[in-house]
C-alpha cells in the first residue's frame, strides 16, 4: 500500500506540473521594448560591453556534439564541441558545389588554417559572436568604434553612405546608417590576403566564419543590423552576399547581451604569444638538425 501511494502521488505531481507548464503563456521572443532604451543624439544608445551567448563560433549550422579531431587524447572533453541549434536561416549555408568542397576540406583539416588558432584578426561578422566580449563606443554624432577583446581587434564604423573601400583588409571597411532605431552596417573589402600557416606554408587566406571551416571571400557584402530589443539586449541579424561561393544571399540571427556587471571591462587578450608554437612548432621539432655554435 505504501509503495502504491508513493507511485500515485508522484504521478499526480508530474501531471499537475505538466498541466501548469501547458497553461503557462509562451514568451514572445524579441518582443520590442525599445522605448525603454536610452537614446544618444536621437538614436538608441548602444554604448557598453556586449557578448553573444551561442554556439555560433563552433558551427553556424545546426550540429551535434563531437570530440576534437586533434586534441582528444590530450584534453578529452575540454576540447569537445557542444551541440548547437544553429543560427542560419533555413539551417544550411547555400554553398556552390566547389565552395562546399573547400569548406569540407577546411573542416577536415581544422584548426590548421583557422585564423582564430593563429591569432589572426577574425573578420566580420565572426568577431561579434566569438566567445569574447566586445565594446561599442558611440558618441552623439560621428563615427562609432567597435573594440574586441580577442586579439585587441577593433573597427571603425564610418557613419556615412557606402563607398568603395580603397584597399582590402582583414576586418574590411564598415559603413553605418541609422534606419529608425536599427543600426545598419555594411562591410566590404574583407580579405586577409596571403597568410602564414603551420609548417611554413604561405597560402591565400579567406575569412573563416566559425571553427567548422565555413567561410566567405573578399568579394562578399556583409550587412549587419543591430536592433535594440530593450536596454540590455540587441537583435543581431547578418546577411552575407558572395556570388562567387554562394548560390544566393543568406542570413543568420542571434541575440547580443549587455554585460551589466558594474565592474565589466574588456581584458587584455593579445593572443600572438599563444599562437607561436602553433605556427612555428615545426622549427622547434627540427632544432636538433642545426649544430650549436
Amino acid at each position: 500500500m505504501k509503495r502504491s501511494f508513493k507511485f500515485t502521488a508522484a504521478a499526480a505531481a508530474i501531471l499537475l506540473a505538466g498541466t501548469a507548464m501547458a497553461a503557462a503563456p509562451k514568451a514572445k521572443p524579441h518582443a520590442s521594448s525599445a522605448a525603454t532604451t536610452a537614446t544618444l543624439g536621437g538614436h538608441p544608445n548602444l554604448n557598453g560591453i556586449w557578448q553573444v551567448m551561442s554556439g555560433a563560433n563552433f558551427n553556424l549550422e545546426p550540429h551535434s556534439a563531437s570530440d576534437s579531431p586533434v586534441a582528444t587524447r590530450q584534453l578529452g572533453a575540454i576540447a569537445a564541441t557542444p551541440g548547437g541549434l544553429g543560427v542560419v536561416e533555413g539551417d544550411v549555408i547555400p554553398y556552390k558545389p566547389e565552395a562546399l568542397a573547400k569548406r569540407d576540406a577546411q573542416r577536415a583539416a581544422a584548426p590548421h588554417a583557422d585564423p582564430e588558432a593563429a591569432c589572426y584578426l577574425p573578420g566580420i561578422p565572426r568577431a561579434t559572436y566569438m566567445p569574447h566580449p566586445f565594446q561599442i563606443v558611440q558618441g552623439e554624432k560621428g563615427d562609432m568604434l567597435f573594440v574586441y577583446e580577442y586579439a585587441s581587434a577593433n573597427r571603425v564604423v564610418h557613419m556615412q553612405k557606402v563607398e568603395v573601400p580603397p584597399i582590402d583588409t582583414w576586418m574590411g571597411t564598415s559603413y553605418g546608417q541609422w534606419e529608425g532605431d536599427t543600426l545598419k552596417v555594411t562591410t566590404l573589402a574583407e580579405n586577409p590576403g596571403d597568410v602564414k600557416l603551420p609548417g611554413g606554408a604561405l597560402e591565400p587566406g579567406v575569412t573563416w566564419l566559425d571553427r567548422s571551416g565555413n567561410y566567405l571571400t573578399g568579394t562578399a557584402t556583409i550587412t549587419e543590423k543591430f536592433k535594440p530589443i530593450d536596454k540590455d539586449h540587441i537583435a543581431y541579424e547578418v546577411t552575407i552576399d558572395d556570388p562567387t561561393i554562394y548560390t544566393r544571399p543568406w542570413k543568420m540571427t542571434m541575440v547580443i547581451y549587455r554585460n551589466i556587471d558594474p565592474n565589466a571591462q574588456l581584458m587584455d587578450f593579445r593572443c600572438v604569444p599563444f599562437s607561436e608554437t602553433f605556427l612555428y612548432g615545426d622549427l622547434l621539432a627540427d632544432k636538433d638538425k642545426y649544430p650549436k655554435k
